[in-house]
């Protein structure tokens, strides 16, 4: 779910998207391979639901033409449990797409695509079917309006005494 908020920021529509990724999932369970015995399984089994998550995400927003996704989400969704993160971490890593969230679709896109989810620019460019170039932009756009945001946020926090 969380991956799938970075993308799908309204609730029902979110849990639409996992479940058409389960689908997915399950359908082409058999696809699934790993090459070395030693491979950690769970890691790669893992990486390998992400990409389809990240994937049916991106298959909504084209259906919808990128539109902007707006509305908030329902506190419960940022309580999953993540046992890898301590308290700091869950609170910034919801700042972080609180801002995120704030960008433009096609921005905000990009930057999850490259910055979090590890894809290269041609793999983008062929996900969102637009120029490499495109991407690139998309990003270094992205993280200008990104650091603003975070500023000025940092700036009304330290303005209130927070």
């Amino acid at each position: 779910m969380k991956t799938v908020f970075r993308y799908i920021f309204r609730y029902e529509e979110a849990i639409d998207v996992v479940t058409d990724g389960f689908v997915k999932l399950f359908r082409g369970i058999s696809s699934f391979n790993f090459q070395v015995p030693e491979q950690d399984v769970e890691k790669l089994f893992i990486g390998w639901m992400k990409r389809i998550m990240i994937n049916a995400a991106i298959d909504r927003l084209r259906k919808k033409s990128m539109l902007p996704e707006v509305g908030l989400l329902p506190e419960e969704a940022w309580q999953v449990a993540d046992s890898h993160a301590d308290a700091e971490q869950s609170l910034l890593y919801k700042e972080l797409i609180t801002h995120i969230k704030k960008l433009p679709p096609n921005y905000r896109a990009v930057f999850n695509l490259y910055v979090i989810d590890g894809y290269a620019h041609h793999e983008i460019a062929v996900m969102l079917d637009i120029p490499i170039g495109t991407s690139k932009s998309n990003l270094s756009r992205a993280r200008v309006l990104l650091q603003e945001k975070i500023k000025q946020a940092d700036t009304i926090n330290y303005a209130s005494g927070q």
